[in-house]
């Protein structure tokens, strides 16, 4: 049997990197088996059809209705009780995203599949009202974008993301958003009237300037100048907006840290926060793989300086110090942001949102007055 046009799990294998032209425009160029899966297959060419006659991966998207949304978390180390991810699953194709390891729950890759085979939860809008109409519910920042991007390609379709404010918004639920994408202006309207009532911020995440550098790591996101202009765009509608300087890479694109937060402000950011790279599980071989393919003259210096920050692992994920590492250089990474915040005005630390107005939605099952 030849190869299928769209290469699966197990027709892509774990090992070598697949043809470019199988992942043109991704992030990855592996597919390598979820930690959970037993069994592996490795793609060969049975001479009825290459690998290099077969077009390109599409992004396919499954359709799933939603029993939750808001996700709960007592992390030490996080500023935030819940969160809601509209997709699992990123177009984005981020090389770095710690969120890849989620797709090995569902039997998919980290690899290409994470970026190729999304989710979309198309009843998030009436579970989140039902949820916040329970009368035990007490509002606090829900948190948007804190693994997945709800701003990525398919929510110009989609449209799950929009849906998510326009009930936060008639409810007075404050909530934060980080993106990577420009299609953040698209929501403006109903950001603002939120903004004006305090209930809303938006922080827009920038890894660097350098356009090339930016779409090799970060291929379907947003160009930097146009999250700079997003920020722009957002700030000059009153809408609390920051910058995320996420993930700074050692050895790769930490030079540019002043660069970003200088640009930020300028386009009207406030605040400001940064996290260093994190390599979780599967992360880790998939992000040395990128780095072997696209800048292997880089690749001992950056793994040197990552392990230097990671107690010699490619990762540490103990609390207090999986987002800014430990060691001298974490230590001058640290002491580099805050004299470059101080400088430029930028509060690192973030103000607080207003839970006080929340009303509490009449629908989903909850019992009405009588009176």
């Amino acid at each position: 049997m030849g190869i299928t046009p769209q290469i699966s799990k197990q027709q892509a294998g774990a090992g070598a990197a697949l043809p470019t032209n199988l992942h043109r425009g991704r992030g990855s160029a592996t597919n390598p088996k979820g930690r959970f899966e037993k069994e592996e297959a490795v793609p060969f060419d049975d001479g009825w059809e290459t690998l290099e006659d077969v077009a390109p991966l599409k992004t396919r998207v499954q359709v799933e209705k939603a029993r939750s949304v808001i996700t709960r978390n007592t992390s030490p180390d996080i500023p935030f009780d819940r969160s809601i991810n509209p997709y699992r699953g990123c177009e984005h194709g981020c090389t770095y995203c710690f969120a890849r390891p989620s797709h090995t729950y569902v039997g998919l890759s980290a690899g290409l599949d994470f970026e190729t085979n999304l989710f979309a939860k198309e009843n998030c809008g009436e579970v989140l009202e039902r949820e916040l109409s329970s009368p035990s519910y007490k509002a606090r920042p829900i948190a948007i974008g804190t693994n997945t991007d709800p701003y990525q390609p398919i929510e110009r379709t989609h449209k799950n993301m929009r849906e998510i404010l326009e009930v936060l918004e008639r409810c007075s639920h404050p909530v934060t958003i980080v993106t990577k994408s420009a299609l953040v202006q698209r929501d403006i309207d109903i950001l603002e009237k939120m903004a004006q009532k305090n209930l809303v911020k938006v922080a827009l995440s920038i890894t660097s300037l350098d356009h090339k550098l930016s779409r090799s790591m970060e291929p379907r996101a947003s160009s930097p100048a146009r999250r700079l202009g997003a920020i722009k765009a957002l700030s000059d509608a009153g809408i609390p907006t920051s910058v995320m300087v996420a993930p700074v890479v050692p050895g790769l694109t930490d030079h540019e840290l002043e660069a970003i937060l200088e640009e930020a402000q300028a386009a009207g950011a406030q605040e400001a926060n940064y996290i260093l790279l994190r390599l979780p599980m599967e992360v880790s071989e998939l992000f040395k793989d990128w780095l072997l393919r696209e800048v292997p003259g880089r690749y001992r210096h950056v793994l040197s300086l990552i392990r230097s920050m990671r107690s010699g692992k490619d990762y540490d994920a103990e609390w207090g110090k999986r987002m800014r590492g430990e060691g001298p250089y974490a230590d001058q990474l640290s002491k580099r942001f805050q004299l470059a915040c101080k400088r430029l005005g930028l509060k690192a630390r973030s103000s607080k949102l207003d839970c006080e107005q929340f009303q509490r939605p009449s629908k989903g099952g909850v019992q009405l007055s009588l009176f």
